[in-house]
């Protein structure tokens, strides 16, 4: 018996469905996909714990609601993510509106072996101007791309004569294929606050980072669905205040800046005015937390709540992080860190918390190898915009 046109119809539907089912299952690029597969394996040991299970973690779990009940699913971990946010925003002053269109002047363009490079200036803030650099690699089309926050802004491109060796980040990633924008504090910040004088320190850089996000975004050269932010030292801790208050970084990484507060560790030293201890007033000294030199700022009532870093750390997932790191961040930090691995997977993700270890402060020659992996794993193969779990 003949087919009439609406079985014919039908088959031709379901075909197609078959066809398109099949297309998606193959991956469009095999090559690529062995690129990462290869990129897999270099990273993979960075998602696992080298010691204290994040069971052992002593912090207070973020999934825990403020009536003691817990978070079962990723509707009630939406609405509890916000509670978070706002009450960070709370405690360090709530952020004026992100510069979404910002006014982009650039001062001079040169050439740096096969990079461009170009200086740009624009605002970090309201009236708040700053020069950054921009490394561009040869190629075509939108790119990933790294914001790298320091200092100054000449040392993460190559052009601090004074600078340690191997802080040269934006200028290693640039190598590598990544768009790169380096930024420095602006203006130097000893104790007060004149970006946004209404919030921490700290969090106004976080602030301004956002802004740069925009300016990168708007580069012809960027891939705005993969920009993520860099930083070490008092870098790291700008990065990760900022990859954690801001969710257009698709990823973060954090060289061992401090990722808990830690206050017999003088570089872990949050409780400083320019970070989060400003307090309109009083001006302690610079130094360890002491009955003569006590806390102040919200730091001083974060402290007082019982309140920690990691759930900052949380706002991340399901974005991918790496703690890169040395002498501050040792691999007990991992009790920390359990935390983001605990909401990720109860968002269906996994492998999306990392870290690496090596002994000092300094980032070394593999460490920096290591962090770039991670980053042409996530952003230059694009698998920080996985929908679900690993690949």
């Amino acid at each position: 018996m003949l087919a009439t046109p609406f079985v014919r119809a039908a088959w031709f539907v379901l075909l197609a469905a078959i066809v398109s089912v099949a297309a998606a299952a193959e991956p469009a690029d095999p090559k690529a996909e062995q690129v990462s597969q290869e990129l897999w394996k270099k990273i993979a040991p960075q998602f696992q714990p080298a010691e204290l299970p994040p069971a052992s973690s002593p912090l207070r779990s973020p999934l825990l609601k403020a009536d003691g009940s817990r978070v079962t699913d990723a509707a009630e971990w939406k609405a509890r993510r916000a509670e978070i946010l706002a009450d960070w925003h709370q405690r360090m002053g709530a952020w004026p509106a992100v510069i979404e269109k910002p006014k982009i002047e650039v001062l001079e363009e040169t050439k740096r072996g096969e990079l461009t490079q170009r200086k740009l200036r624009f605002d970090l803030a309201p009236g708040k101007p700053t020069d950054a650099y921009l490394l561009v690699p040869p190629g075509e089309g939108k790119r990933p791309a790294m914001l790298v926050v320091f200092y100054e802004a000449e040392t993460a491109v190559g052009l601090n004569p004074k600078a340690k060796e191997g802080r040269d980040f934006a200028w290693q990633l640039a190598q590598r294929g990544f768009v790169t924008l380096s930024v420095g504090r602006q203006p130097l910040l000893t104790g007060s606050n004149d970006i946004v004088p209404e919030i921490q320190p700290l969090s106004a850089m976080a602030y301004a980072a956002a802004n740069a996000w925009h300016v990168m975004a708007a580069q012809p050269e960027i891939d705005p669905a993969r920009i993520g932010v860099m930083g070490h030292s008092y870098g790291g801790k700008w990065a990760m205040f900022a990859s954690c208050l801001y969710d257009k970084f698709a990823c973060g990484v954090w060289s061992d800046g401090g990722i808990v507060f830690d206050e017999p560790r003088s570089n872990v030293n949050y409780w400083e005015p320019w970070y989060l201890g400003f307090e309109e007033g009083k001006h302690r000294k610079r130094g360890l937390v002491t009955e003569d030199n006590p806390r102040t700022g919200p730091y001083r009532q974060m402290i007082a709540d019982g309140r920690d870093l990691h759930e900052l750390h949380v706002l991340m997932a399901p974005r991918p992080f790496l703690v890169s790191g040395g002498s501050e961040d040792p691999p007990a930090r991992w009790q920390a860190l359990g935390h983001s691995v605990e909401v990720n997977k109860l968002l269906g993700y996994t492998d999306r918390v990392a870290m690496t270890n090596r002994p000092a402060h300094d980032p070394s020659p593999e460490s920096n190898e290591q962090l770039a992996l991670f980053l042409e794993y996530f952003l230059k193969q694009g698998h920080a915009l996985d929908s679900a779990g690993k690949r």
